[in-house]
């Protein structure tokens, strides 16, 4: 395993196979849209195949404007390392039109890397586990929902880390592969 600050060659360079997780975010557009064709993208990476999918859930933006979040999570078998599926996840990004005018800002994609197996590594180009993730519910809940065993790198047990984030208004949509109810 890395530790923070430290670039392992094994986890990020690896071609063998490795978990990770991956959560996704919009909200401009048609957030369900976007996220359903983002998680079929993301299935279709070369060397990827997607092992579980979240239900869809919507939430209010947390240190940023504009209108309510879709959010989910997948969980993810890859032979791609952490960089290599970080820099096609910002591709799948920029194909769906996401710009970073600044910090925050409204997004019709957001693709974050939660985790890549038990990998720990701070460097300028990824941090893992993902910094923010375990203060937001919108991560939190629909990876508990794929994972409820999961236990993140550094951090507490996943079901410690739900009782911490239980203010923030979550609102499923759908079920795990179900079309949302209009």
């Amino acid at each position: 395993m890395a530790t923070a600050g430290v670039e392992a060659s094994e986890p990020l360079g690896v071609a063998t196979q490795a978990q990770a997780w991956v959560g996704l975010g919009a909200n401009l557009g048609d957030g369900v849209a976007t996220l359903r064709a983002a998680i079929s993208q993301i299935a279709d990476l070369e060397g990827t195949r997607l092992l579980a999918q979240s239900s869809l859930y919507r939430s209010a933006p947390i240190d940023a404007s504009g209108p309510d979040f879709i959010n989910a999570v997948v969980h993810l078998a890859t032979r791609l390392s952490a960089l290599e599926l970080l820099e096609k996840l910002q591709a799948l990004e920029r194909r769906h039109g996401r710009s970073r005018p600044y910090r925050n800002a409204p997004r019709t994609l957001d693709l974050d890397l939660l985790l890549y197996g038990d990998t720990i590594v701070a460097t300028t180009e990824l941090e893992l586990p993902h910094p923010r993730m375990t203060r937001r519910a919108f991560v939190l809940v629909p990876l508990a929902e794929i994972s409820p065993a999961l236990e993140i790198p550094g951090a507490a047990p996943l079901s410690g880390l739900l009782a911490g984030v239980g203010d923030q208004a979550l609102e499923r949509l759908t079920g795990a592969g179900e079309a949302p109810a209009r």
